[in-house]
């Protein structure tokens, strides 16, 4: 191993996101942001020598961040992503501690995430229209995305293969390459059937499921498109996108008495406190409920 005298933190940096790729199945997206905040660290730091990292300079480096009036959302990943990566320098042995452990994390504010009204989701997944291979991909892809509750990227990667049309189910890879078996619904399942016909008459080799117009696997960013696309033209406004179906799924199968732990496994959350934000969501549901129907909420209003 070479002396840390002789290792500057960049060559750290690229061990670390090598580390990220090939053990933790880290996909590119995670990559570029890791990249992305460890060199705005390493341009602050301004020093070859990691050992020489102290709690002053983590704490230094995120009132940096907040004074340059950085979101704390932004500031909060920035500094999750140094104490990944000094944990890792830590289990390598090139520190004796993380300095970035004791240093507390801004406070948040609370957001729920945005969800679609049963109606509005309805009509999202009924926008694509007419005969062809575009309307019938559209369909298929809502849909899919709706009745499952796949991340993005999970739909961008999926193969053919992966869908099993006769048992209602889908096999995701998620989060650090982790897989799990997801049930697909009825509606989803013939919207499958359809867009898989119009494939086949495209007659473009290759695994992937869900195509572009050139054959080729659509992105997430295209995906993120077509949801904001047919988000638009039903009349929903504001921050939109294939995560917002990812949040419906969640919040009206707990609406509709689902087990938390049911979710958890169904959107792949390794941790149940993830999944906990959509009691919050359900709890806020439940209160317009009450305001609407209930007799004594009526006469309070009035």
């Amino acid at each position: 191993m070479l002396s840390i005298l002789k290792y500057p933190m960049n060559s750290h940096i690229d061990n670390f996101l090598r580390y990220l790729e090939i053990e933790k199945g880290a996909s590119p997206h995670t990559l570029r942001a890791y990249k992305e905040d460890l060199g705005i660290f390493s341009k602050y730091m301004d020093k070859s020598e990691v050992r020489a990292i102290g709690f002053n300079d983590i704490r230094g480096f995120v009132a940096g961040q907040i004074n340059n009036r950085l979101q704390k959302t932004t500031v909060s990943r920035r500094l999750a992503t140094v104490r990944s990566f000094l944990r890792f320098l830590y289990r390598e042995g090139h520190i004796k501690a993380n300095p970035a452990k004791l240093v507390p994390t801004p406070k948040l504010p609370k957001k729920l995430p945005r969800f679609l009204s049963v109606d509005d989701v309805f009509a999202l997944v009924e926008k694509p229209q007419g005969i062809g291979f575009f309307p019938a991909r559209d369909k298929a892809m809502l849909e899919l995305l709706y009745s499952s509750g796949l991340r993005v990227s999970e739909v961008s990667g999926l193969n053919v293969e992966d869908i099993n049309i006769k048992e209602g189910l889908v096999k995701v890879r998620g989060k650090g390459k982790k897989e799990r078996i997801v049930p697909v619904g009825r509606k989803a399942i013939d919207a499958l059937k359809t867009y898989i016909v119009e494939r086949v008459l495209l007659k473009k080799k290759g695994d992937a499921l869900f195509l572009n117009k050139n054959g080729t696997r659509l992105t997430d960013r295209s995906i993120r498109r077509i949801v904001i696309k047919y988000a638009r033209a039903i009349g929903v406004e504001g921050r939109i996108g294939p995560h917002t179906l990812r949040h419906t799924f969640a919040s009206h199968l707990l609406q509709d008495g689902a087990d938390l732990r049911v979710i958890q496994e169904l959107l792949g959350h390794s941790s149940l406190s993830t999944t906990q934000k959509y009691t919050h969501l359900d709890i806020t549901h439940l209160m317009d409920t009450y305001d609407k129907a209930h007799p004594l909420a009526k006469d309070d209003k009035k």
